[in-house]
């Protein structure tokens, strides 16, 4: 992994930049400095090193840390399961992986209690994991029991194709067309490096189509489909053409619930690695976001 220092990004410690601009802890980002893993043009530095402009910074792609995550027992909605991968249904409020020196009641704590059948090809943080959604996003999450699976379905995910995922949403606002197409570039926030945004430069091609699903006074329920996997996609985009997710904590304004932003992955397409099956996977909306809908149903009436 490469990453270019913008201007706006300069002064910050090495490890504390990492951290923000990768989805890697701030334990594993020392791991990697220690073992020599990272270099900045070409020369290693230490975690207090200040960033400079155009700093080329490489991160090594195979490191490996040495991590201990405990095997928790956890309550698993496993949606479809078979000897090469899983179809979970993640709640709201659950973080997928560890990271960040959150090390216990992941998912991943939970999947490694259920079974030892699990890839490694994202080191030993992410056992099975391919691609990951919000703590508090909800909904289908594909996990990977072995490498060949995990590498095709990577594979999947790169080239946008084979894989078909679909969210629902609640906006806030009306919004005024049927269907739309946001194309607008995501990178990291230079004002809140812990946040994403729309901006020209250090950033990557983003892209999502809306269709409208219904309109309530004040709310507009969206299906969504990515065409590319950035981070914070949906959130971003939605919060950029002026109608923010519902309950979102940090792309909108309004105050939230424990809850979280109203954004459920609802639906999985993809051909098994394996098998080659064509698979189709679906999942109604979380209880509190079912109930609130029918809230603004009654009201609507």
């Amino acid at each position: 992994m490469k990453i270019t220092v913008s201007q706006e990004e300069e002064n910050e410690r090495l490890d504390k930049y990492l951290v923000s601009k990768t989805d890697y802890s701030r334990t594993l980002i020392s791991k990697m400095l220690d073992s020599n893993c990272i270099t900045v043009n070409t020369k290693h530095e230490k975690a207090s090193y200040k960033v400079r402009s155009n700093d080329e910074i490489e991160l090594a792609d195979n490191f490996v840390a040495d991590v201990d995550i405990t095997p928790t027992p956890m309550k698993l909605d496993i949606v479809y399961e078979d000897a090469d991968l899983m179809v979970i249904n993640k709640p709201s409020g659950l973080v997928v992986h560890p990271g960040s020196g959150n090390y216990d009641n992941t998912l991943v704590n939970g999947l490694m209690y259920y079974t030892d059948n699990l890839s490694n090809l994202n080191g030993e943080e992410r056992p099975g994991i391919v691609h990951r959604i919000d703590k508090d996003t909800s909904g289908l999450l594909l996990v990977a029991k072995n490498n060949k699976t995990h590498a095709i379905l990577s594979d999947y995910f790169k080239a946008h194709n084979n894989i078909k995922r679909e969210y629902i949403a609640l906006l806030c606002g009306e919004f005024p067309h049927e269907s739309a197409t946001i194309d607008a570039p995501i990178g990291r926030d230079p004002k809140d490096r812990k946040k994403m945004a729309v901006i020209a430069t250090n950033s990557k091609e983003a892209i999502t189509n809306m269709k409208v699903l219904k309109r309530y006074k004040g709310y507009t329920l969206v299906s969504l489909i990515l065409k590319t996997g950035r981070t914070h996609q949906i959130r971003v985009h939605m919060q950029y053409i002026g109608y923010p997710i519902y309950n979102d904590p940090v792309y909108n304004t309004k105050p939230a619930t424990e809850f979280g932003q109203f954004l459920h992955s609802s639906k999985i397409d993809f051909i098994h690695p394996i098998t080659k099956e064509h698979l189709h996977f679906e999942c109604p909306l979380p209880k509190y976001f079912q109930d609130f809908i029918d809230s603004l149903e009654t009201n609507q009436k």
